[in-house]
C-alpha cells in the first residue's frame, strides 16, 4: 500500500521530469454520465437472457451478444448511444489535462481527455488506430493512446473475447508503445478495474523482462466498507480479495493508494495539481521610480538575486518583463541556467512580455486583464516587489500589479509581498498582514517581509516559505 504523500511526491517529480502518464478507465467519465462497461453491456446482457450482475467475464458476454446475433450491429449501436453524446468534462479530467503530462492512454471510447485538452489550450495527437503511430501532428502538447477504438469508429472498438484474442494482429505495436512507456514512465491509473486481458497481458510480459527492476506506478482503490447488507463472512471474503489484489498488483509495480471515497480521488488531484503550480513562480513588479534605500542598483540587485536564487532552487520563474525590474530578473536567471551545464531556459525561465501598441485604452485594458489571468492561472507563486509607474508625470500605484493581486487570491496562489520595497507590494504586504489569518505561511516572516531592506535576508525568508509549501 502506497500513502497518498508517497504518491504526490514520487508523481510530481515524474511531471516535473516529463516522465508522467495516465491510463484512464471507464471510471473516469462515470461522473460525467457516461456509462461503465457493465451497465453498457446490461441491456444487451438481457436480449440474451443473462443477468449481467451475475458474471465476471464480461467479455465473454459481450462475445455471446456477437455470437447470438451473427454481427455486431447491436454493439456498434450500443456504443454509439452511449457515448456519442456530449456531456460535460468532470474536475477530475480537467485537472488531468491541464497538467503538464504528456502521455495519456486510455481504454474509453468517449472524448473527454481530447475535450479537456482542448479546454486546456493543448493541442492532442489522438492515436486510434496503429497507423497513426508513425506520424507526429505538429506542434503537439500531448499524445493520446485510445487502446480499445473510439465512438467514431465503434465497428473497430474492443469489446468481445474475439476482439481481445485478434489485439495484436489489428493493433500492432499498440502493445509495443504501451510496454515502452510503462518501462520509462511512472503511471497513474485511476477509474480502472485491471480487469483487462489486454494489460494484464502486458503488464506480465514486462515482469518477465525486468524482473525485480520495474518501475512503480500508482492506482486509486475505494476500500471495502461493510454495508448494513453485509454480513461477517462476505465482508471478510470481499476484503481478502481486496488484500490479494493489492499484492497481485504489486508484482506488477503498481501501488495502490487506498480512499474511503471517490469524492477523494478529486482532492488527492487537486492538491496534485496545486504541488506542481508551487514550482512556478510569477514575479510582479515595476518601477519607473526609485526612492529612498531601494535606488535603483540595489532594486536591480534584488531582482537579480531572487531570480537566480529561484532557479538554483530548481523552481521556474515567470517574467512579464515588468519596467525596471524584468531585466534583472532575466539576468538573474539565465546567469544561473547558463553556469549549470544541464539546465535548460524552457525549464526554468518563461518570459511573457505584454502586448504593445494597442491604441484603444479600454480595449488595452480588456487584452491586459485576460492576459494577466492566464499568466497567473500557470504559476502557484506570486511575488510582489515595488510596484510603481509614471502617470502624468508623477508616481502612481502601478495598478496592474494589485490587479494581478487580486487574480492571485481568486486563484489560491502562494502570495509574497517583499512590503518593504513599498509601492502596491507595501499595499499588498499592509492587506494581507491585517487578513493574516488567510495566510498562515507568511506569519513568521511578515516582520522581515514588512521591514527588512537587507537582500540576502529577505531572499532567504522567501526561499523557506517556499521550500515549506514545496512537497519535492
Amino acid at each position: 500500500m502506497a500513502t497518498k504523500k508517497q504518491f504526490l511526491r514520487d508523481y510530481i517529480k515524474a511531471i516535473r521530469d516529463g516522465n508522467a502518464a495516465v491510463f484512464a478507465g471507464a471510471g473516469l467519465s462515470r461522473s460525467s454520465g457516461f456509462v461503465v462497461w457493465k451497465e453498457l453491456l446490461r441491456p444487451l446482457a438481457e436480449d440474451i437472457g443473462l443477468n449481467i450482475d451475475d458474471e465476471y467475464d464480461l467479455t465473454a458476454v459481450a462475445q455471446y451478444v456477437r455470437n447470438k446475433s451473427g454481427n455486431r450491429a447491436a454493439i456498434n449501436s450500443t456504443i454509439l448511444d452511449a457515448y456519442g453524446k456530449d456531456v460535460a468534462r468532470n474536475e477530475n479530467v480537467s485537472i488531468l489535462t491541464r497538467l503538464p503530462i504528456y502521455t495519456y492512454w486510455t481504454t474509453n471510447y468517449d472524448h473527454l481527455i481530447e475535450e479537456g485538452l482542448h479546454d486546456a489550450n493543448r493541442n492532442s495527437d489522438v492515436k486510434i488506430d496503429y497507423k497513426q503511430l508513425s506520424n507526429t501532428k505538429r506542434d503537439r502538447d500531448a499524445v493520446v493512446y485510445k487502446m480499445h477504438g473510439d465512438v467514431d469508429h465503434a465497428a473497430d472498438a474492443v469489446l468481445t473475447k474475439d476482439d481481445y484474442a485478434q489485439y495484436e494482429r489489428n493493433y500492432p505495436f499498440f502493445r509495443s508503445v504501451l510496454q515502452g512507456d510503462l518501462i520509462s514512465k511512472t503511471f497513474v491509473f485511476i477509474g480502472f478495474s485491471f480487469e483487462d486481458p489486454n494489460l494484464d497481458s502486458i503488464l506480465g510480459q514486462i515482469r518477465l523482462l525486468l524482473d525485480e527492476n520495474i518501475r512503480n506506478h500508482y492506482c486509486f482503490v475505494k476500500r471495502v466498507n461493510r454495508t448494513d447488507t453485509m454480513d461477517d463472512e462476505s465482508f471478510g471474503y470481499q476484503k481478502a480479495r481486496q488484500d490479494l489484489r493489492e499484492e497481485d498488483l504489486k508484482r506488477y509495480g503498481i501501488q495502490t493508494v487506498f480512499i474511503d471515497d471517490y469524492s477523494e480521488i478529486t482532492e488527492i488531484l487537486r492538491e496534485l495539481e496545486s504541488a506542481v503550480l508551487a514550482n512556478n513562480i510569477f514575479i510582479s513588479g515595476s518601477a519607473d521610480f526609485f526612492e529612498g534605500v531601494w535606488e535603483k542598483t540595489k532594486v536591480e540587485e534584488l531582482a537579480y538575486k531572487l531570480a537566480n536564487q529561484l532557479v538554483k532552487e530548481e523552481f521556474r520563474i515567470t517574467s512579464g518583463f515588468g519596467l525596471g525590474i524584468g531585466s534583472a530578473v532575466i539576468n538573474g536567471a539565465l546567469d544561473e541556467i547558463y553556469s549549470s551545464r544541464y539546465k535548460h531556459i524552457s525549464e526554468h525561465l518563461c518570459l511573457r512580455p505584454f502586448p504593445q501598441g494597442i491604441v484603444d485604452a479600454e480595449e488595452c485594458k480588456s487584452k491586459w486583464k485576460k492576459y494577466r489571468e492566464n499568466i497567473i492561472k500557470e504559476n502557484g507563486v506570486v511575488i510582489f516587489m515595488l510596484g510603481n509607474k509614471k502617470a502624468d508625470g508623477k508616481k502612481s500605484i502601478a495598478d496592474g500589479c494589485l490587479q494581478e493581486y487580486e487574480i492571485a487570491k481568486k486563484n489560491k496562489c502562494v502570495i509574497i509581498p517583499i512590503g518593504s520595497t513599498g509601492d502596491a507590494a507595501e499595499i499588498i504586504y499592509h492587506e494581507m498582514k491585517e487578513n493574516k489569518a488567510d495566510f498562515p505561511y507568511l506569519e513568521k516572516y511578515l516582520d522581515i517581509l514588512g521591514t527588512e531592506t537587507d537582500i540576502d535576508k529577505i531572499l532567504g525568508a522567501v526561499t523557506e516559505i517556499l521550500k515549506a509549501k514545496r512537497i519535492v
